[in-house]
Formats: structure tokens, sequence, C-alpha cells
């Protein structure tokens, strides 16, 4: 079943149920509106929606496709509105469409692709019949307010794993795996970012222009809506900073640690350098060498390059080399 839930509100308290399966019911009566939740629907159910409720038939075929970018479309006194939903599912950012037909005395929710159900929030509203009250224009703004809301898991689920990656690039290198995840959430948070800004494009919309089916007294509702999305703007933009945050400073601290390597090998090599250059002197088979003769020469050229070689390891290790 595609739909569910159909109601019509009087006062902000539901009155009667709604069937597609019976469309001359579907028209609201004298005092109502009516709320019709949708997922997934079939091209004969939005068909039966279009009769009973006069939608236009290019919003019906934008619902259908369900490939939009966040917009509104007036038609006459009707409004087609498209927003962008997401949830992070797998390691990976899933997103989803919610389609609007608003009209007077309707509101009709196509959902596609969305994990989190409205269900919820329709017990909410009817649960303070005072705010449902308001009309179409409230719960449009309060189910655009419940998918913005969705936003922030999102956030907080890649604002805990940076956390992690932060600590890691501190205790040890950065394996190839981790480097891309680095690179696959900074491309996830740019796809993410290219979302917000149509959003709050539609909610603009609907806070400052005049448009069909919204009340004035309802506009400073979407302004905080708006003021939802760019405060998750603002967390993404600060992520996307973090995420190059630690890549640099991984890379950084690898150059750091290679450089003091290179250095102890370097270091350890001109002292080697002192038995290997002394022993290759006398391994030259000439007749003539200094000290051949002499009793204590063998035991003098050892203490000579232990000395040489305390030396130079005194000096690296006080240089920090070693």
């Amino acid at each position: 079943m595609t739909v569910v839930a159909a109601s019509a509100y009087v006062d902000g308290k539901a009155v009667r149920a709604l069937s597609l399966d019976d469309p001359d019911s579907l028209a609201p009566r004298e005092g109502e509106f009516v709320w019709i939740g949708l997922v997934e629907p079939s091209e004969a159910e939005l068909r039966v929606l279009q009769q009973a409720f006069h939608l236009h038939p290019l919003a019906v075929e934008d619902a259908l496709n369900a490939r939009q970018t966040p917009k509104v479309d007036v038609y006459g006194e009707h409004l087609f509105v498209v927003a962008k939903t997401a949830h992070f599912d797998n390691d990976h950012i899933q997103y989803g469409e919610t389609d609007f037909f608003v009209g007077r005395r309707h509101l009709i929710t196509v959902r596609h692709g969305s994990a989190r159900a409205h269900t919820e929030l329709r017990a909410q509203l009817e649960a303070s019949p005072g705010l449902l009250a308001k009309g179409v224009d409230y719960v449009l703004h309060a189910v655009l307010d419940f998918i913005v809301d969705g936003y922030m898991p999102i956030v907080d689920t890649i604002e805990e794993e940076l956390q992690l990656f932060e600590r890691r690039t501190l205790d040890a290198f950065l394996t190839r795996a981790e480097i891309a995840r680095i690179f696959n959430l900074r491309r996830a948070l740019m796809k993410f970012k290219k979302l917000l800004g149509p959003m709050t494009q539609v909610v603009s919309a609907l806070e400052h222009h005049e448009l069909p089916c919204i009340d004035n007294d309802v506009r400073a509702y979407f302004r905080d809506v708006r003021d939802h999305i760019q405060r998750t703007e603002i967390l993404v933009d600060g992520l996307r900073e973090v995420l190059t945050s630690v890549f640099e400073i991984s890379s950084l601290l690898e150059q750091q640690r290679q450089g003091v390597i290179t250095r102890q090998l370097a270091a350890w090599a001109a002292i080697l350098a002192v038995p290997t250059a002394v022993a290759g002197i006398y391994g030259m088979n000439f007749e003539h060498m200094p000290e051949l003769k002499w009793t204590y020469g063998y035991p003098a050229v050892i203490a000579g390059i232990v000395v040489i070689c305390g030396l130079l390891y005194r000096r690296f290790k006080k240089a920090g080399w070693l």
C-alpha cells in the first residue's frame, strides 16, 4: 500500500479517513482540508489524485519521474514543491525526494527513497490541533522542517568519524584505505553542499514571494527552516575544512617522520664510513704501508676508529639526528 495516511481535518482535528478506492470522497468538504501521504505511488494512483484535485499534468509527471532538483513551481492556484531528503546509510549519504502538491484545502506528499516516514510528525501535529488548524501552509512548513532536521544526523555522524581520524593521524600513519575514506567523505560533503543551496532557495521563495496557498502569518515559520538549512551549510563547510586539515596534517607528519628516518640513516652512514674507509685503506695490497711493522698498529687503528665514530655519534646525537 503506497498510501501511508490520508485524512480530512477540521479545526486541526481529523474528522474522516480518505481512500483512493473512493475518489469521490477525496475532495475536501466545507471547512475541511485534506492531507494525503504517499510512498512510491504508481502512475494510476497519481492519476486518481490528479482528477480529484485538478493537479497540473506537468507536476504529476515530475512527481512520477522523481529526479527533480529542489524547486517551487506555481500552477494557477496550486503549488508544486520539490524537496530533497538525505540520510546516512552504509557509510554513504543516500538521497531521496519528497514532492508536495499544495492547494488551498489540500496537501499531498509523495516520497521517493526517503528513509524517514511522516507518521510520527503527523501524530505530533494531530496532538496539537491549534497548530494543525493553521492549515495547509503550516503543514507544508512542518514537513519541510522535518526533512531539514534529518540533515543534522548526517553532519553528526561524519563529525564523529573525523574526530577518530584526527586522533589516528597524530598516533600513526594513515592507511591507504583511510586516505581513500577521507577523499570519499570530502566528495560526499561537496555533493551534500550542492543540495543545501537549492533547498535554501526553495524555503526563501516560500518565505518572501507572493505565492498562492501561503498566508503571510506563516511566512515566519519558513524563515526558521531557512535558518536550519544555513546552519547545516556552515557545519558542512567546517567539516570540509577539517577533512582538508586532517589530510594536510597527515602529509606533514609523514614528511616529518620520513625526514627523521632520512637523518638517522645519513648519520649512521657517516659513522660507518669511518671504519669502512680505514678498512679499505689497509685492505690494499701495497708493500709499503704505514705502521705495518709497529707492534701496536692494529690496536691503535681500532682505537682511532672507535674514537672517531664515538665523536661523530655524540655530534649527531646532540644535533638531534640520532
